[in-house]
């Protein structure tokens, strides 16, 4: 009789022991699923222009790519160029509207990060250069000693690409013009800077000034473009190596959801001046680094 209460007691904590350690292993497995699904892909873009139109579009965006890619998606704002850069290089970013040489800062400075996606009309981008009417400024050298606003420091378009076709006509940006070059921020500032009479000439983003124009928010009366530089490549998405932390695939996912962005997305589009992204590659860029480095703004 003793035998048999010592068996069956035996019997009981068995049966405790395995039950205490499937719930166990239950509440492992949920908290691991719970840990998972609290990982927010996040994406973000270069202010380059008014923030209220930026964020409008990043966030229609991000619930697109989440809808595509059961991902989700939270696009988080940036102050600066530079903000974003860093951002993306810690790993805070995943996913990111760059300009060209904010896109080959990022990725020099973030190994396996890749363009992966750009506009079609950023395979022959522009800069435009505009002055106040009154000055008849016709070409570039007639900017020599003149008030001069570039965008950000960091903008492809509203800086680099503008100093570097400047000494390509005898300009040099910091001895030639009157004082040191201002830098506006962004590129709608750019042109409220030159029609404001603050200053005299300026140089920003081609499709910023085409879309200003169109709305009519410029009065062409007072300022217009005088030179329009050669084509180079420009905007881009470039993506973290989120494969490490989002599962094999992610990458080629969300790719995938850039590209199928249609007319059925058109108010997206708009926002990106564009009505389709198409892929790229790093290397559309290995001429945006060569004058980066030519002009010492990297090394």
């Amino acid at each position: 009789m003793k035998k048999r209460i010592i068996v069956l007691l035996m019997s009981i904590l068995l049966l405790a022991i395995g039950g205490c350690n499937k719930n166990n292993e239950g509440v492992a497995e949920s908290e691991i699923k719970l840990n998972k699904e609290k990982i927010v892909f996040k994406i973000g873009g270069i202010p380059d222009q008014n923030a209220s139109k930026l964020n409008r579009r990043l966030e229609e965006l991000a619930e697109y790519i989440g809808d595509k890619t059961d991902l989700e998606v939270k696009y988080v704002p940036t102050v600066d160029y530079s903000a974003l850069v860093t951002a993306f290089e810690r790993g805070e970013i995943h996913l990111a509207w760059f300009g060209g040489l904010t896109g080959v800062q990022a990725r020099n400075l973030t190994p396996n990060s890749e363009a992966i996606a750009q506009r079609p009309r950023d395979e022959e981008f522009h800069s435009v250069f505009i002055a106040q009417k009154k000055l008849n400024i016709t070409q570039l050298r007639d900017i020599k000693g003149k008030r001069f606003t570039f965008g950000s420091e960091s903008s492809t378009s509203g800086h680099l690409m503008p100093r570097f076709f400047m000494g390509e006509n005898g300009i040099d940006a910091d001895r030639d013009l009157d004082g040191a070059p201002n830098y506006s921020g962004s590129h709608d500032k750019t042109w409220k800077l030159v029609e404001s009479g603050a200053f005299q000439a300026g140089a920003l983003n081609e499709a910023v000034w085409e879309s200003a124009v169109a709305q009519k928010k410029v009065d062409l009366n007072q300022i217009d473009v005088f030179y329009i530089t050669p084509a180079y490549y420009d905007y881009n998405w470039t993506i973290n190596d989120v494969d490490t932390v989002f599962g094999l695939g992610t990458k080629e996912k969300v790719k995938a959801a850039l590209l199928s962005i249609g007319n059925d997305k058109k108010e997206i589009m708009d926002l990106f001046q564009t009505d389709k992204f198409i892929e790229s590659k790093n290397e559309n860029y290995d001429a945006i680094s060569s004058v980066a480095k030519k002009l010492n703004i990297i090394k």
